[in-house]
């Protein structure tokens, strides 16, 4: 009796082979007196067993050569092709880091042309799951499923939300032979993660612009996609297949009163972390911080002078005279004010009548506000955190940044969102900090990337 392969439930089930030939990944199921190990061990398992000249009963495996022409006129740019060569020489596994507006859906396009299986791709939200139906159904023709956002259609090009994926995957994990994770540093969460392992596709792709996370969980990728195998910055595209670009740094100032005020609630925050030790930079902080935060009165009392430090510094009306100065300089360019709270957002809006979007924002006002920047109908838009990625502005030229995390990614995706090449284009990011505060510590933070450092 032959060695074979089933797929179950976003798990392998293996008959007939010695455990030696196994991936460490596979255990012994007693229930069913048989080897089970996690879908995405397929590749590796097939490997084995070919090297091991097994004739296999491949039961598993459900995905279709897709026999789609790539009906896209655009000429690939040199790197583009690189790209794609790069992800094929290292076993069609493998992430493949460029800064937004680079073209990383184009790559996934020629990726899906040359691998000819049947392709999901997953995005971590519906705007980007519209945008990537959009562009698949031009580049290969329809039909293109979907699942997500109350739409269940499976097709041989199929594009999913993360959370649609983590749902469903332990049906359909073994009906695509590429699955293709876009922004795929959200991926080594714990749900999202399960996704990519209850999948057997044996060809791998990851898109990004900044894989990088804040707890170090990237490393997770090698095993989740596989290891970075092509990279570019925004710095070696700049000026040629993306805008050239200026980064400027404003220093805002506080009135005495508003510093005194900042000082006092910052040192009622710093001295009850300091009593309790708990370091909040570090993995698991802030975490710590809430939870002991909550168990007394002196807590409580901390969290309100954090709060009361970051509304200050937010709202102190330098910034906003600083950002009314900007306006009217690029009154006539297509501008993202972005900041690190809603009611910010909210309160500039209202105060300069300029459109917001943020994740309360209604889908069809943020589609007319979008669709409004890109037309040129519109110039401003002000918003929180819901821009920094998928959202394609090729007109956007000036992005000013009030507030933000210290994060690398988030800055570098603000920066992003207005280098999308233009015929004559230059971009420019300005940054407003309060001085002597803490946002000078966070703007030296996330500024630490080549992109900044030109």
């Amino acid at each position: 009796m032959k060695p074979s392969i089933q797929f179950d439930g976003g798990t392998l089930i293996v008959q007939q082979v010695p455990p030696n030939f196994l991936p460490d990944s596979f255990v012994f199921d007693d229930r069913i007196r048989a080897f089970r190990g996690p879908a995405i061990a397929y590749h590796a398992l097939i490997l084995s067993l070919h090297r091991a000249q097994f004739t296999i009963d491949d039961q598993a495996r459900d995905y279709i050569e897709l026999v789609r022409p790539h009906k896209s006129s655009r000429t690939p740019r040199p790197y583009q092709k690189e790209a794609v060569n790069a992800w094929w020489d290292q076993g069609r596994r493998g992430v493949i880091v460029l800064p937004t507006g680079a073209g990383k859906s184009f790559v996934a396009e020629l990726a899906i042309a040359r691998a000819d299986r049947s392709a999901l791709i997953l995005a971590p939200t519906i705007d980007l799951v519209s945008q990537w139906h959009d562009n698949l159904l031009a580049a290969f023709g329809g039909p293109i499923g979907v699942l997500g956002g109350g739409v269940h259609q499976l097709e041989a090009i199929t594009v999913s939300t993360y959370d649609s994926a983590h749902i469903h995957m332990h049906r359909y994990g073994a009906k695509f032979g590429l699955v293709i994770f876009d922004e795929c540093h959200h991926l080594p969460g714990p749900a999202y993660a399960s996704a990519a392992e209850c999948c057997l596709a044996p060809f791998r792709l990851g898109l990004t612009a900044t894989p990088e996370r804040p707890d170090l969980e990237e490393t997770r990728l090698d095993w989740l996609i596989g290891p970075i195998s092509y990279r570019l910055e925004i710095t070696d595209l700049a000026g040629d297949f993306l805008a050239d670009y200026q980064t400027i740094t404003m220093r805002i100032h506080l009135t005495q009163e508003e510093m005194t005020q900042w000082t006092a609630a910052r040192e009622t925050y710093r001295s009850f972390v300091q009593i309790r030790g708990i370091s909040v930079g570090r993995p698991g902080g802030w975490q710590r911080f809430l939870q002991a935060a909550a168990g007394s009165t002196d807590g409580r009392a901390a969290h309100r002078a954090w709060l009361e430090s970051r509304r200050i510094l937010h709202e102190t009306p330098a910034k906003l005279s600083a950002l009314e100065g900007l306006l009217r300089k690029h009154k006539e360019s297509s501008v993202i004010i972005f900041t690190n709270d809603n009611a910010t957002v909210y309160r500039i809006s209202k105060a300069l009548l300029i459109p917001a979007i943020t994740h309360h924002t209604d889908i069809k006002e943020r589609k007319s506000i979008l669709d409004g920047l890109k037309s040129g109908a519109l110039r401003t838009v002000v918003t929180s955190r819901v821009l920094n990625e998928g959202v394609d502005i090729p007109g956007a030229n000036v992005a000013i940044v009030l507030s933000g995390t210290g994060t690398v990614r988030e800055h570098v995706q603000r920066l992003g969102r207005i280098l999308r090449p233009a015929e004559g284009k230059f971009a420019t990011l300005y940054e407003l900090i309060v001085a002597d505060t803490t946002e000078e510590f966070t703007s030296q933070r996330r500024r630490d990337h080549i992109a900044y450092n030109r």
